[in-house]
């Protein structure tokens, strides 16, 4: 079983972002058409998860590089050198934020972009978390800063899907309908640029001003533009890498090596530019493909797929003092829980009873299934209280699986 054996979620990090229900958003909207939700629509805004005082602070305090921070006017990215230098005696690295350089450009019209705010930022970090958890795809988090009546990057469209998430200031976004649909990453929007900047003349399909606590979800390919107005505008915006069908087929096409037919070394002395010559052995290749294709299932598409989510998504940190401190104190009152968003699978064998993650696997014996099963649930709970062993036996299992990073003892 994948992430954990919780079941269902309600999708807490999703449901804040939109203003119909998670089943609504996930038939008519995800992946198909914009969806604008006003401060006045969703339960909370967002300044519990960054600020402009949050800017501020990892301009200058935090030694932030690059490429976690760039700077782009008039739709032209900045080099590295406008805005960064070296941090100084005991921090000679050349591309750090230099806040006097930062304020000189950003007087100048340029936009400040906070990059991978999910690695940086605690609240952001736990919020892209649960997102994933809601969403099933990976996320990753970018705060734009603009200056007054700016504006950052020209009409252009994303090959992921993202929110938009209006801290402060306002802004002025202009969407337009898709250039083309559902683009790869393979297909960016500088392929389109003629096509794009065409749509943008256009009547836009959503044309609003963000102001504080608003949202806005943008499928990947709707093409968007937006002008900061009276004063200062903070955005985050949440990019969302979907998987699509076409992963899908990439995982199904490493079937061919299965086919000996699909192996064969093309005739001797073969014509390649001869599209005659091609034809038949095209025609050969593409039956034994089908016949490939319809003998497989979605266990090899599914352990791809996992194996990628795994790799680009992140569990809940461990924290490493904490964690000595708790083993140093553990008995049958410590309160654990199961590390969030971490991706594993419970199976038994052989009297054993295996946690499978991505980066390692622990064996322990069998008697210690029912315990790790209500563990893996999510919920807080005593090695005292774990069903299917005694009170010393439990205290055994808990130390393991803290020390190993598959539960954590709750701050």
């Amino acid at each position: 079983m994948t992430r954990s054996e919780r079941g269902p979620i309600s999708r807490p990090a999703l449901s804040r972002c939109i203003r119909v229900s998670a089943e609504e958003f996930a038939e008519r909207y995800w992946g198909y058409e914009p969806l604008l939700s006003t401060a006045d629509d969703l339960a909370a805004g967002f300044d519990d998860l960054f600020s402009a005082a949050a800017v501020d602070e990892l301009v200058t305090r935090r030694g932030v590089r690059t490429p976690f921070i760039r700077m782009a006017q008039e739709g032209s990215v900045l080099a590295a050198s406008a805005y960064t230098a070296s941090g100084g005696f005991g921090a000679e690295i050349a591309d750090q934020v230099s806040s006097d350089k930062v304020l000189a450009e950003f007087a100048g019209g340029a936009t400040i972009v906070l990059q991978g705010l999910h690695r940086l930022w605690p609240p952001i970090i736990d919020f892209t978390r649960e997102l994933i958890d809601d969403i099933g795809h990976p996320a990753q988090v970018n705060a734009y800063v603009t200056p007054p009546s700016s504006q950052g990057f020209d009409p252009h469209y994303d090959t992921h899907d993202v929110f938009v998430l209006q801290i402060s200031g306002e802004k002025h976004w202009r969407i337009h309908a898709p250039v083309l649909v559902d683009p790869l990453r393979t297909q960016p929007w500088d392929q389109h640029r003629a096509a794009v900047a065409r749509a943008a003349t256009h009547e836009p399909v959503i044309d609003v001003v963000l102001r504080p606590g608003d949202a806005v979800y943008l499928p990947r390919g709707w093409i968007h533009s937006a002008t900061a107005l009276g004063a200062t505008s903070v955005h985050l915006t949440v990019g969302m890498s979907a998987y699509t069908r076409a992963d899908i087929v990439d995982a199904l096409l490493e079937q061919v090596a299965d086919n000996a037919a699909l192996r064969a070394s093309l005739p001797l002395g073969l014509d390649l530019r001869d599209p005659e010559a091609l034809t038949p052995i095209v025609e050969q290749t593409v039956q034994a493909l089908i016949e490939t294709l319809q003998q497989t299932d979605a266990s090899r598409p599914a352990a791809m797929l996992s194996s990628r989510f795994d790799a680009a998504t992140r569990a809940e940190p461990v924290a490493p003092l904490a964690t000595l401190e708790a083993l140093a104190t553990l008995d049958a009152s410590t309160p654990v829980r199961w590390r969030g968003s971490l991706s594993v699978r419970i199976a038994t064998a052989d009297d054993r009873v295996r946690i499978v993650a991505r980066t390692k696997t622990l064996s322990l014996p069998i008697e210690a299934e029912q315990a790790v099963r209500r563990l893996a649930t999510g919920d807080v709970v005593t090695s005292g209280e774990l069903p299917g062993l005694d009170a010393e036996s439990a205290v055994v299992v808990v130390r393991r699986l803290l020390r190993e990073g598959f539960v954590v003892a709750p701050a």
